[in-house]
């Protein structure tokens, strides 16, 4: 999951940076978080949210005037570009799937879903909709968080001079 977070801090989302890691048989695959196409205007390069400067745009069709692709779809795609196969692989991801991003990774594959946060809109049956989905296609879901311990270390070593060397060169 800290891989994930990691991912997240690419997003040029305002709103909710978002990132995920696929992950198969212990190897890092592809990652992805959400953003804007190649080519098209950042949010966080505008400093501000397009959707949210829309008159009409609103919770419930959001999706539809987001210029941002979610980091599901995104870690999808590269996969897909690459040539990389993720049948049978796990997803990591900082936050909840929504339900379309939901119905990709089932089709692509994917045998299990980790998540950290849930989604929470303001409407909650749309919300529930992706578990449904999630249990019809026989996929795993598991809601993880990062323990403190776990964040300090990362944090610590991620300050500290990371490729630096812990032995004295006449260690065995």
């Amino acid at each position: 999951m800290l891989l994930a977070k990691l991912a997240a801090t690419r997003s040029t989302c305002i709103s909710r940076p978002v990132g995920v890691v696929i992950v198969l048989d212990r190897q890092v695959l592809v990652t992805g978080y959400n953003g804007a196409i190649p080519g098209g205007p950042h949010c966080t390069d505008e400093g501000r949210c397009y959707r949210r400067g829309l008159p009409f745009a609103n919770d419930a069709n959001k999706q539809n005037y987001c210029r941002s692709s979610h980091a599901e779809a995104n870690a999808l795609a590269q996969a897909a570009r690459r040539g990389i196969a993720i049948k049978g692989a796990t997803i990591y991801q900082t936050l909840a799937p929504c339900y379309t991003c939901t119905k990709l990774m089932a089709v692509a594959g994917i045998r299990r879903v980790v998540f950290e946060h849930e989604y929470e809109s303001q409407d909650r049956e749309r919300d529930m909709m992706w578990r449904k989905a999630i249990e019809e296609a026989g996929m795993e879901v598991v809601q993880i968080k990062p323990s403190e311990t776990a964040i300090r270390q990362a944090v610590a070593f991620i300050a500290g001079e990371t490729s630096e060397r812990r032995l004295d060169e006449q260690s065995p």
